[in-house]
C-alpha cells in the first residue's frame, strides 16, 4: 500500500470499526504527531505489527478495557490475528510516519 502522494505527501489509513476506510494525513504532511494518532484512535495510542513488512497499526492501547467495538478490518490486517482482535479504530502507517 503506498501512503505518498502528489508532492510528498504522506497518506495514511484510518480503518474505522463501521468497517469504513478513509485516508488520512499528518498535518504537517510529512509524519504524525503523537496527539494527532491519539485522536485518530480516541485514546492512547500502541503500536502493533501488521502482516506487511514495514508497517504498523497504531491502535487504542485500552480498547479492550473500554470494551471499543470489534474492528475486522483492521484484525485481518494485525499479525496476530488469528489468535486475537483488535477493537477501536486504527491507523495503518507506513516506516517513516511513526
Amino acid at each position: 500500500m503506498n501512503f505518498w502522494r502528489g508532492e510528498g505527501e504522506v497518506m495514511a489509513h484510518l480503518y474505522m470499526t463501521s468497517g469504513r476506510v478513509r485516508e488520512v494525513k499528518p498535518a504537517n504532511g510529512k509524519s504524525f504527531l503523537l496527539e494527532e494518532l491519539q485522536k485518530l484512535v480516541g485514546g492512547n495510542v500502541e503500536l502493533v505489527r501488521t502482516t506487511s513488512e514495514g508497517e504498523r497499526m497504531a491502535i487504542n492501547e485500552e480498547g479492550k478495557i473500554f470494551s471499543l467495538p470489534l474492528n475486522i478490518p483492521a484484525t485481518r490486517l494485525y499479525i496476530w490475528g488469528r489468535k486475537d482482535v483488535i477493537v477501536g479504530d486504527a491507523v495503518l502507517l507506513e516506516k517513516g510516519e511513526f
